[in-house]
C-alpha cells in the first residue's frame, strides 16, 4: 500500500506510518473472536459497508477520478478493491478460524517482500543477486513463525499459513498497483475506491458463500471497531505518513505491525509460542528491518527504471 518514491519535501512522518502499522496490530485482538463465531464473508463485508458509509460525502469525486484515470489505473483500482481488500482480507479471517491469532498476522510481513518482486516484474524495478539474502531468511522465518513444531506440521495449521501467505501475496501486488496509481490520483480518492470497489466484492463473496449479514448486538462492538480502527483509520493515516515519508523508512516504520500484534496475541488473547515461532518471528523482523536499511543506502538491492538509465 505504498506510494511510489519520491523526493521528500515534507517534514518525515515516520512516525505516522508506524502509528498505522500499529493500529493494524490491533487487529488480531479484535479479529479472532469474531472469526470463531461469525463467517469470514460476514465479517469482512461489515470491514466494507462502515468505511463506505462513514466516506459517502467523499464517493461522487472518487467516482469522477475513477472516470478521468487511464484503463491501466481503473484496472489497478479494480485489483486493488477486489483482490487486495475483499478476497485478501476474506483469507487472512478465515486463517484465524484455522490456526492461532498470531502466525496470520505476522505472515504478513512478508508482504514487503512480496511487493519488491511484484514491482520488480510490474513496474521494471531490477533486482539484484543481494535481495535473496533478505528474502530467504524472511521465507524460513515465515515458516518456524508458521507452526509451533515445524518439523511436524498438521495440516490445520498448514491451511491457517497458506490462507495467510494467500492474503499476504495479494496486499503485496497491492501495494505495486497503488504505486502506480498514486501517481495519478489523489490517495482519499485510492482509499475511498478500495473500500467502495472492495464492498462490490464483498458481497460476491457473502452470496457465493450464502454468509449472513445479520450480527448480535454484542458483534455489533467488534465489528465496527475492526472496521474504524484497523481499518479505515490506519488506512487513513498510512497514506497521509507516505506522502513525506520514503518508502524504505516506512518499510521499517511497519514493523509496528508485527510487534503490536504479537503482544497483544500473547498478553491479550493468551496465545503462548514456542521458542521456534520466537525465532521466526525474530528472523523475519530482523529479515525486513535489513532490507529497509539497505534501501536507504547507497546500494540498494532494488533499482528503479530511473536509476538504470
Amino acid at each position: 500500500m505504498a506510494d511510489s518514491p519520491r523526493t521528500i519535501t515534507a517534514p518525515d512522518r515516520t512516525w505516522l506510518v508506524a502509528l498505522a502499522a500499529a493500529l493494524w496490530g490491533t487487529d488480531g485482538v479484535l479479529r479472532a473472536p469474531l472469526a470463531g463465531a461469525l463467517p469470514a464473508a460476514t465479517i469482512v463485508f461489515w470491514e466494507h459497508i462502515v468505511p463506505v458509509l462513514l466516506l459517502i460525502p467523499f464517493v461522487p469525486s472518487a467516482v469522477r477520478a475513477f472516470r478521468r484515470a487511464s484503463a491501466r489505473d481503473r484496472l489497478a483500482l479494480v485489483v486493488i478493491g477486489l483482490g487486495s481488500s475483499a478476497f485478501a482480507t476474506t483469507l487472512f479471517t478465515a486463517a484465524f478460524a484455522l490456526g492461532d491469532p498470531v502466525t496470520p498476522l505476522v505472515l504478513q510481513k512478508l508482504q514487503p517482500l512480496v511487493a519488491i518482486a511484484g514491482a520488480a516484474l510490474l513496474l521494471g524495478e531490477r533486482l539484484r543477486p543481494a535481495f535473496w539474502m533478505f528474502a530467504v531468511p524472511a521465507l524460513v522465518g515465515a515458516w518456524l513463525m508458521a507452526f509451533a513444531d515445524p518439523f511436524d506440521v498438521e495440516v490445520r495449521a498448514a491451511g491457517a499459513a497458506l490462507l495467510s501467505v494467500g492474503a499476504a501475496v495479494l496486499w503485496g501486488f497491492g501495494t505495486v498497483l497503488g504505486r502506480m496509481v498514486s501517481a495519478n490520483l489523489a490517495s482519499r480518492d485510492v482509499t475511498v475506491l478500495r473500500f467502495a470497489i472492495g464492498l462490490v466484492g464483498a458481497l460476491v463473496v457473502l452470496r457465493v458463500q450464502d454468509a449472513p449479514i445479520a450480527v448480535t448486538a454484542a458483534q455489533l462492538l467488534p465489528l465496527l471497531l475492526l472496521a474504524i480502527v484497523p481499518g479505515l483509520i490506519a488506512l487513513v493515516l498510512y497514506y497521509i505518513g507516505l506522502r513525506s515519508t520514503a518508502a524504505s523508512r516506512a518499510t521499517l516504520a511497519e514493523l509496528a505491525f508485527p510487534a503490536t500484534a504479537t503482544v497483544l496475541g500473547v498478553t491479550v488473547l493468551g496465545t503462548s509460542l514456542s521458542a521456534t515461532q520466537w525465532v521466526g518471528l525474530a528472523v523475519v523482523a530482523v529479515s525486513v528491518t535489513a532490507l529497509g536499511l539497505s534501501e536507504r543506502g547507497r546500494s540498494p538491492v532494488v533499482r528503479a527504471p530511473a536509476e538504470l538509465s
